[in-house]
């Protein structure tokens, strides 16, 4: 038969209700049902904090006011978790967020440029002839996406001894 734990927390925890507590251990941030450990992660760990935090609320084990009032976020962010969790999974807070291509420098653009560049062409010379903008051509640069042409410098000869 079950037994009903008394809701006794160590010295130093913030409860978030009558069953589960919060407490951070030098770098860590660990979540207490009672007086037992259920998770923990560490303190710059924000993906791991919201992921738990979205499982209490989506279990039913805390609510939505619990956790904005016990970490002081806003409601707003965490509607937004709980209804990315409930539409991705535990992926919706680990996976890197996905990046769309540029609109101004495809693959075909940058098959145009780097031909400009290999030209010798200067980055203002492109930038206003295909309405790039030069801070665009300046990150494809400095990012690899674009190559530098090597410039050759003809070193005078040494005169004969």
């Amino acid at each position: 038969m079950p037994q009903v734990q008394l809701p006794l927390f160590p010295v130093g925890t913030t409860a978030l209700n009558a069953e589960l507590a919060v407490e951070r251990r030098d770098d860590q941030v660990v979540y207490l049902n009672g007086h037992l450990p259920v998770f923990t992660h560490r303190t710059d760990d924000l993906a791991s904090f919201r992921y738990f935090t979205t499982q209490l609320i989506v279990n039913g084990t805390a609510t939505q006011g619990q956790i904005v009032q016990a970490f002081g976020v806003s409601k707003t962010t965490v509607k937004r978790y709980c209804r990315a969790y409930r539409q991705r999974g535990a992926n919706a807070f680990f996976a890197p967020a996905a990046r769309r291509e540029g609109s101004r420098l495809t693959a075909q653009r940058l098959v145009e440029v780097q031909r400009w560049l290999d030209q010798g062409q200067r980055v203002p010379q492109i930038s206003a002839a295909l309405n790039i903008l030069p801070s665009t051509l300046h990150k494809a640069l400095d990012d690899g996406r674009l190559q530098r042409v090597k410039k050759t410098t003809s070193r005078p000869m040494a005169p004969p001894r």
